[in-house]
């Protein structure tokens, strides 16, 4: 029943994520945390750590919550859940959207998904931001590496290196 569970629950995320899973994650946590009881609120902010600490896709997060819901069959179960469907879609739309490619009804739904993403992304950043307790020091380094990322840019590893070194101070 659980795999079932996770099935249902990460495929309609993966189908509702534009601009990846950090857009879906204020929507993950709810389900994950208070509607399923798969993880408490600080292990779910634990396991985000780990999955973006991890090289490769941030997606890995589904799998390792899979992982802790119902071991390695729930981590395999919840992985091809958010690829599978969002990768067929994808498939069927390319053609569709390539077609399409001079339409104007095409560069209106750009331009109306660029702020979607954006505004899901920043939501995603304050759920992690915000544990049950919120802490100044959390949102102190999440200002600091945004400020960061619009004052030069640059590579994201050296502030997520940065945020990690003032966050092992901070956080003592």
């Amino acid at each position: 029943m659980i795999l079932a569970d996770l099935a249902l629950t990460f495929g309609v995320l993966s189908l509702i994520a534009f601009g990846g899973m950090p857009s879906v994650m204020p929507e993950m946590q709810r389900l994950v945390v208070d509607v399923k009881g798969w993880t408490t609120h600080a292990q779910f902010i634990q396991l985000f750590a780990i999955a973006q600490a991890a090289p490769g896709p941030n997606v890995l997060i589904v799998s390792l919550i899979g992982w802790r819901a119902a071991g390695l069959a729930g981590a395999v179960v919840a992985l091809l859940a958010v690829c599978a469907p969002a990768a067929v879609l994808s498939w069927y739309i390319a053609d569709l959207w390539e077609r399409f490619k001079d339409s104007p009804w095409r560069r209106a739904i750009q331009r109306a998904i660029a702020p979607l993403v954006v505004g899901l992304t920043l939501s995603g950043g304050y759920v992690l931001c915000t544990p049950a307790t919120p802490d100044w020091r959390l949102w102190a380094i999440a200002a600091g590496a945004a400020a960061a990322v619009l004052a030069r840019g640059g590579n994201s590893l050296w502030l997520l290196a940065g945020g990690g070194a003032v966050g092992a101070f901070l956080l003592q």
